[in-house]
């Protein structure tokens, strides 16, 4: 059997033997727009519970456009142009582009060329949002449970701002897209720890496909309504990376019929968990590190039997990474036990720690074995992880554990696809 997942930018191709007990679940596939520029243009004229974008901004207005960083695969050089298009009564100096970085490292000028393209970033004013200088930051409040709220400065001091981003499902917020541009995109470190904090990660409801009840969607909207006059710009992609459907207009609206939309075509039941899940990230650039590939452990550990194995193909051509905690967190415990423990002890308090606890989860659930060309042994091991070296002949081994007939699923697309095992 010949199976293909998606890995960096040319996925990973690997043959089974005949005769196993394989399933394959991906989402249902949709082509691509014939005219993504134009069906973007006409989501802005003809907006979701809004005025056309055009007649929502005065020529006087300092505009902020957010967009994703390098870890996204956002169309961005399709959808900025035609939001420019339709400011065309502004001055440029009227317009900041702000790069969504979260906590996640700057972008280098050449990333930015690549997610951008030259022509806007010679010719507009950039902002990537530095969640750890709060000199950056402006203090906004509290939210409903508490948390401090702050917020980029410049993009606070706008009068009008554009969310853009793509909508997909997430394994703790429910889906992407909608006010997560804002936080934790545009938001300053306290107000993401609060967010991600131990608490809200391990509610039930922080998870793919739930958004009304879950904590951390909740106050990512509250957070997102708070700044201002907001307007949504989200699209949903193949697997091909090309626009299917535009999201656009009411922060609200537009994201709640995105998600509708998205979920249709992601979620997808399975009659019964497996012994073993073969599993990717996605692919480029989703696949950028071994942080963001815990994304594609959690999709698999929703349809996994306990004492299951998931194998996650990666490409981490960023590493573990350096930058950040995740790495740390994870080198500085005994297992997964004693992380989650340590997570959940009172006043601790970590950028990354959020990752690092939804992988100690998974890990008391499943093994988690790695494929990926750019980690060495030793970061796999450090990370409380196994290496995989080849798809072929981890799975023959594994067979040797769990029989010829184990249940093996394979999810192609990785966390792009809600499987679930229906009750």
């Amino acid at each position: 059997m010949h199976s293909r997942v998606a890995y960096g930018k040319k996925g990973l191709e690997f043959d089974l033997p005949d005769g196993l007990n394989v399933t394959v679940v991906e989402p249902h596939y949709l082509p691509g727009l014939p005219d993504a520029v134009g069906s973007i243009r006409q989501a802005l004229q003809s907006p979701i519970g809004a005025l056309p974008l055009s007649q929502l901004v005065n020529p006087s207005d300092h505009v902020g456009i957010i967009f994703s960083d390098i870890s996204r695969p956002t169309p961005n050089k399709l959808i900025i142009p035609a939001i420019l298009e339709e400011l065309r009564h502004l001055p440029r100096g009227n317009i900041t582009l702000f790069n969504a970085l979260g906590t996640h490292r700057p972008n280098t000028d050449p990333e930015l060329r690549s997610i951008l393209g030259d022509d806007l970033v010679d010719n507009f004013h950039i902002i990537q949002n530095n969640a750890f200088n709060p000199t950056t930051q402006e203090f906004m409040g509290l939210t409903l449970r508490g948390h401090e709220i702050w917020i980029n400065r410049e993009l606070a001091k706008c009068d009008f701002r554009i969310l853009t981003g793509f909508i997909e499902p997430h394994f703790f917020a429910g889906f992407s897209g909608g006010g997560k541009a804002i936080m934790p995109g545009m938001a300053g470190q306290n107000t993401v720890l609060g967010n991600h904090d131990a608490r809200n990660i391990a509610d039930p409801k922080a998870t793919w496909g739930i958004t009304w009840g879950n904590p951390i969607w909740e106050e990512v909207r509250e957070v997102a309504q708070l700044v201002g006059r907001t307007f949504l710009v989200n699209v949903t992609l193949n697997r091909n990376k090309e626009v299917t459907q535009i999201f656009a207009g009411d922060l609200d609206q537009a994201h709640i019929a995105g998600c509708a939309f998205v979920k249709g075509t992601a979620m997808v039941p399975v009659t019964h968990a497996f012994d073993i899940v073969i599993t990717s990230n996605s692919g480029y650039p989703l696949d950028l590190n071994l942080y963001q590939s815990v994304k594609g452990m959690a999709a698999a550990a929703k349809i996994v039997r306990l004492g299951g194995t998931i194998i996650v193909a990666a490409e981490c051509w960023d590493g573990i990474p350096e930058h950040g905690l995740y790495g740390q967190i994870l080198r500085s415990s005994s297992g997964p036990q004693d992380l989650l423990d340590r997570i959940q002890s009172p006043g601790f308090l970590k950028q990354d720690q959020w990752q690092a606890q939804i992988q100690a989860q998974i890990l008391l659930k499943a093994d988690v074995f790695v494929y990926s060309e750019n980690l060495s042994e030793i970061q796999v091991k450090e990370a409380m992880l196994k290496r995989c070296t080849n798809i072929e002949e981890t799975l023959a081994s594994l067979l040797t554990v769990y029989g010829s007939q184990a249940s093996i699923c394979i999810l192609p697309e990785g966390p792009q696809t809600i499987a679930y095992v229906r009750e």
